[in-house]
C-alpha cells in the first residue's frame, strides 16, 4: 500500500531527476513538505486531498509559531508545486492550493479584536437554541482562557475545577497547565452541560467526558469551530479576518493592555519561549501610544 511518505519520496525524486533542481532546493522542499506531512498526520489525515481550510489552518499555525512571512511564502510555493504534481499523477481530484493565497510580504502583527468587538461577537449565538447555547459556551471559553482550538475540542468535564475556578489544559507536547477561567465562562459551560449536553448523551445512549459535542454526540472538529466563528463574525458585522486563534491573540492583548505581566501571559498561553509571547508587546505599545495621544494635554 502506497503511503503519504511514499508519495512525497516519489515527488522529491521527480524534482531532482526530471526537473534537475539543486540539492539545496530539494532540501528546502523536503523540509517544507515534511513539516506539512507531520501536520496532516497529527490531524489524522490519511490522504493528501484536503480542503483549503485545512491548508489555511496549517499556515495559521506557522504564523502563530512566529515564522517569517518569507518562510510562509516559500511554504505556499512548495505546496503549490507539490499539489500540481499530485494532480498530474491522479493522486488527487482537487487542488486545495487554488483557493489559498500566499501571504503578503510585510510582516503582520497578530490580529486582535477590540473589547467592543468581543462583546458584539459573544452576543451573536441564539442561546435559546441548543446549538447557540453550546456556541456561546465555546466563545466564552476561548476568550476567557486564551487556549488553542485544539485544546478546546479535547477539553473534558473532569478538566474543570469549578470550585477553584481553574481549567486543566493539555497543550503542545502533552504538557499540562492550569488556566484560571472566569465565572461567566463557567456559568455558560454549566448551562450548556445541563440544558444540552447531558440530554444529548442520554438520547444517544453513549458516554463521553468531552465537553463540547457536535450534533451526533461526537467531538467537535477544528474546522467546525472555525466555521461557527466565521458565521458569528459575519452576523456581528466584524469584517476582520477572524480565526479561532484570533481569540487567543485577543485574550493575550487585552491582558497586557490592562497591566498583566508578560511572564504571566506566557504561562497562561503555554508558550515555552517568552520570545513567542513578545510579539504581543508591539500591539500593546500601539495601544499605549493611542492612550497617550488621547489623554495627555500636550500630546
Amino acid at each position: 500500500m502506497t503511503t503519504l511518505q511514499d508519495n512525497l519520496a516519489d515527488y522529491l525524486r521527480y524534482a531532482q531527476v526530471e526537473r534537475g533542481l539543486s540539492d539545496n532546493t530539494i532540501a528546502s522542499y523536503r523540509q517544507d513538505l515534511n513539516e506539512y506531512l507531520n501536520f496532516l498526520l497529527l490531524e489524522q489525515q490519511s490522504i493528501w486531498e484536503v480542503d483549503a481550510v485545512e491548508v489555511d489552518l496549517f499556515l495559521g499555525k506557522l504564523r502563530d509559531q512566529g515564522k517569517a512571512t518569507s518562510s510562509i511564502s516559500r511554504m505556499v510555493s512548495s505546496l503549490r508545486k507539490f499539489y500540481q504534481w499530485l494532480l498530474r499523477q491522479d493522486l488527487i481530484e482537487r487542488d486545495p492550493l487554488v483557493k489559498v493565497d500566499a501571504p503578503k510580504q510585510e510582516k503582520r502583527l497578530p490580529l486582535a479584536l477590540s473589547e467592543a468587538e468581543v462583546d458584539q461577537l459573544l452576543a451573536q449565538p441564539q442561546v435559546e437554541k441548543s446549538g447557540g447555547l453550546r456556541d456561546r459556551a465555546i466563545l466564552e471559553t476561548l476568550y476567557a482562557t486564551g487556549m488553542r482550538v485544539s485544546e478546546l475540542i479535547n477539553l473534558k468535564m473532569s478538566d474543570l475545577h469549578q470550585e477553584l475556578k481553574l481549567i486543566k489544559v493539555l497543550g503542545k507536547g502533552s504538557k499540562e497547565r492550569l488556566i484560571p477561567i472566569s465565572d461567566v465562562a463557567l456559568s455558560w459551560i454549566d448551562e450548556y452541560d445541563k440544558q444540552v449536553r447531558q440530554k444529548q448523551l442520554l438520547k444517544s445512549k453513549s458516554f463521553t467526558d468531552i465537553i463540547f459535542l457536535n450534533q451526533r454526540g461526537g467531538k467537535l472538529s477544528r474546522q467546525a469551530v472555525w466555521q461557527l466563528l466565521k458565521k458569528y463574525c459575519q452576523t456581528a458585522g466584524i469584517t476582520k479576518n477572524v480565526t479561532p486563534h484570533t481569540l487567543r491573540h485577543t485574550f493575550a492583548t487585552h491582558l497586557l493592555e490592562n497591566g498583566a505581566d508578560l511572564r504571566v501571559v506566557q504561562e497562561l498561553l503555554g508558550h515555552s519561549d517568552i520570545a513567542t509571547t513578545q510579539i504581543y508587546t508591539n500591539l500593546t505599545q500601539k495601544h499605549i501610544m493611542e492612550v497617550y495621544r488621547k489623554t495627555h494635554p500636550r500630546a
